[in-house]
């Protein structure tokens, strides 16, 4: 019988009952063998020495504290870092790819949730069920909306999405049932790339003129940070809606806040910077305005799909394969 590799993990510890099912724990002993099921949350535990120096296979996820040059030393026979969450930037370093590590993520299973907030938020905001909901219970009679809210309704009206990431790639998808007419402004994609995916390459400044939606799912990276600032916001037609799932330091939040405010614009915001607002922030009651406070990612049961996409991995890793969600060190200028 084939030896099974050992695999530890390094994660926050609520994550192991809640991204963990009794089913993923049954496929991963089936293929690795497990010598304690808590994982680390700091590599000075008195516990961590023995685990570094067996592991071969690392399950990492939200809360994992960064593994250097330092940590890799005590763990000699570690062959993969499989990561069941989103980025690795925040916890993986040069040295992991240094040393040959295979590293892997499941920001494809994140990118599900995301892409489905998106187009709910997408198909509400073209009906302005939020602010006609508002409304309703003033009024409390009827009402002929389109008169109140200009331009109501999906049917062709213009999408532009920012960014073909895992999470573009995924709203693209999940718009193609609708009637709408969809832009994407990514410089890594070319026309005939755009097409296949439901929509047509634009400029960003030309998408930011044109769009009744506005959604964001770039990266963030220095040379994105603030990429709507104030004249680009400016751009954008007056009752547009402007989502952001992404990262909320890709927008200029001042400038945002005075848009908002001046009610030429709608905006559904899940990100913000900083990522908790102050109590006095505006976007809390502003009418136009509908703020989530960072939910449109793996939530709950949806942190299961990342679970299940990372032992993929790990099945692969485990029998030789090549793996299908590869991170290489190049491509960290440009994914999340």
């Amino acid at each position: 019988m084939k030896r099974r590799p050992t695999l530890i993990m390094a994660m926050v510890p609520f994550l192991n009952e809640h991204l963990l099912t009794p089913a993923h724990w049954q496929r991963i002993e089936a293929l690795c063998e497990v010598p304690d099921r808590e994982p680390l949350t700091a590599f000075a535990e008195a516990r961590a020495p023995q685990l570094l120096a067996a592991a071969e296979i690392l399950l990492t996820s939200w809360g994992c504290p960064v593994i250097d040059a330092q940590v890799l030393a005590q763990a000699p026979r570690l062959g993969a870092i499989v990561h069941a969450a989103g980025t690795v930037k925040q916890h993986l370093t040069a040295a992991c790819w240094d040393r040959g590590l295979a590293v892997t993520s499941a920001a494809a299973a994140n990118a599900v949730p995301v892409a489905e907030y998106t187009l709910g938020a997408i198909l509400f905001a073209n009906k302005r069920v939020f602010q006609i909901r508002q409304r309703y219970r003033e009024v409390r009679e009827f009402r002929w909306w389109p008169l109140e809210f200009p331009a109501l309704g999906n049917f062709g009206k213009v999408v532009g999405i920012i960014g073909a990431s895992f999470v573009g790639r995924k709203v693209l998808e999940l718009l193609r049932p609708f009637a709408f007419d969809v832009r994407l402004y990514d410089p890594f994609v070319n026309a005939a790339d755009a097409a296949a995916m439901g929509a047509r390459k634009a400029d960003l400044d030309d998408l930011l003129r044109e769009a009744d939606i506005v959604s964001v799912h770039a990266p963030a990276l220095p040379e994105t940070h603030h990429m709507l600032d104030r004249a680009r916001l400016a751009l954008m037609k007056e009752g547009a809606t402007l989502i952001n799932t992404a990262r909320g330091a890709l927008i200029d939040a001042e400038a945002l806040e005075d848009e908002l405010k001046s009610g030429r614009l709608y905006a559904v915001i899940d990100t913000t910077e900083p990522e908790i607002l102050p109590p006095e922030s505006p976007l809390y009651d502003l009418p136009n305005v509908v703020l989530t406070p960072h939910i449109a990612g793996s939530m709950g049961a949806e942190t299961q799909r990342m679970a299940s996409l990372a032992i993929d991995e790990i099945e692969r890793f485990v029998h030789g394969e090549p793996l299908r969600y590869a991170i290489q060190y190049s491509d960290l200028a440009r994914i999340a």
